[in-house]
């Protein structure tokens, strides 16, 4: 069974790899299949101290590593309880973890977030779902890797914000995917994967053009069509803030007014404001409070 599922992975060509391990299905798969990848595997597990008994779940992550002849590292970060609690916590996680970590994501998980992002307003970027690198499971199904555990005998953890209908992701996954289905007659997921597929192919000619404009440029991004100007703006966002999810269409108005130059400043989000002065564009953090007077 794992040789079958392998065929389908798509696992960064290294001697070493360091894989996130949250102690769940698709995290737990991820390491059985890792081991078959490389010669070295380090399994990490991120406590994020938000459910009573989370140091049972580190334990049960380093005794899988064990069995699997992995080495495992342990890290725990603070996250409250309050609102955006799914985003903050992420936020941390990663925060945590090395950038080439790579993570138990599948098809359902892509499929999800390309629907959260239509719901949200979202473009072309949105559309193309979560990027390939390092989420080597992003061909399987969630089905597969909670059938790989079961063949393996591994118990995984059962994350009970999982259906905490708070969030958003869990009623697209328990609602709305399933009605998708039923109307559809078939399992769309496939097709929502197949399509953030095509759409990053898009982007990638898009983000190539976008590549040769200087974001800080006023007068070249007022210029520009303006899907190469919100790709240059936002792949600049990601650079000089370090946040991998981009602004909304809606910020993505507001800089461009800067650029445009009907407006001297506006807010992105977060603490966030982009300012231009002299025909440069610059971004300005939270702790930054300029003087912008020229237009």
């Amino acid at each position: 069974m794992i040789d079958e599922l392998l065929e389908k992975c798509r696992f960064p060509k290294s001697a070493s790899l360091t894989c996130a391990v949250s102690g769940g299905a698709d995290s737990c798969a991820l390491l059985a299949l890792a081991v078959h990848s490389a010669n070295h595997v380090t399994a990490i597990h991120v406590d994020h101290g938000l459910r009573p008994n989370s140091v049972n779940e580190a334990e049960f992550v380093a005794q899988l590593a064990k069995r699997f002849g992995a080495a495992f590292k342990a890290v725990t970060v603070e996250v409250e309880d309050g609102p955006n609690l799914e985003a903050r916590a992420r936020e941390a996680r990663y925060g945590a973890l090395p950038a080439d970590v790579c993570t138990g994501h599948t098809l359902d998980d892509q499929a999800e977030t390309v629907l959260l992002f239509l719901l949200r307003g979202a473009g072309l970027t949105g559309t193309s779902g979560i990027n390939e690198q390092f989420r080597p499971l992003l061909h399987l199904r969630r089905a597969e890797t909670e059938a790989l555990c079961e063949h393996l005998q591994i118990s995984p953890f059962i994350d009970p914000s999982n259906t905490d209908k708070r969030f958003l992701r869990n009623r697209v996954r328990s609602e709305l995917l399933p009605l998708m289905d039923e109307l559809a007659g078939r399992q769309v997921a496939p097709l929502l994967a197949r399509t953030a597929a095509l759409a990053r192919a898009d982007l990638e000619v898009l983000g190539e053009l976008a590549a040769e404009l200087d974001p800080t440029d006023a007068q070249e991004i007022a210029a520009a069509p303006r899907a190469l100007a919100t790709l240059a703006l936002r792949n600049w966002w990601r650079v000089e803030t370090g946040n991998h999810y981009p602004p909304n269409l809606a910020a993505i108005d507001r800089m461009l007014e800067v650029a445009n130059g009907p407006r001297p400043r506006a807010d992105i989000g977060e603490g966030w404001s982009i300012a231009r002065r002299h025909q440069r564009l610059r971004l300005l953090g939270p702790a930054t409070s300029p003087q912008v007077t020229e237009a």
